[in-house]
């Protein structure tokens, strides 16, 4: 059984997610997931349990990564975002990053998948220990 992991997963695309999955459980962890694609399917996910993670894909015809990353922040959630994306431009990264996003991947490069699930991981861990303490 590896480690659980409950990931909200905005992508368009039946045949990504699949792979994507298929990948974080090849890495070793236990992955319950919900697909969304629209802001209010995301709204709800977002309301009807707490996930561990979001992967956002960059561009989709209904929700895009940055209107993602917006809906998760408004609710202030300490919940990692990272962004899988089939084309993104450097400047494009470099605006998600500054929003908030914690990383993102190209969809041919998924190789750096586990390594950005754990530091995110991490990062997201250190952070609610704090606002444990405070």
């Amino acid at each position: 059984m590896g480690t659980p992991l409950r990931v909200l997963i905005v992508e368009d695309s039946d045949d990504d997610c699949t792979l994507l999955v298929r990948r974080m459980r090849r890495q070793g962890y236990d992955v319950a997931y919900e697909r969304v694609e629209t802001p209010s399917a995301m709204s709800a996910a977002l309301d009807a349990q707490t996930w561990d993670l979001v992967i956002s894909d960059n561009a989709m015809p209904y929700l895009d990564a940055l209107a993602a990353l917006a809906i998760l922040q408004e609710r202030e959630l300490a919940v990692p975002f990272i962004i899988i994306s089939g084309q993104i431009g450097e400047d494009a990264a470099i605006t998600a990053l500054e929003a908030g996003a914690d990383d993102y991947l190209m969809k041919d490069k998924l190789a750096r998948l586990q390594p950005a699930l754990e530091r995110a991981l991490r990062k997201t861990s250190r952070r609610r220990e704090g606002d444990d303490q405070g």
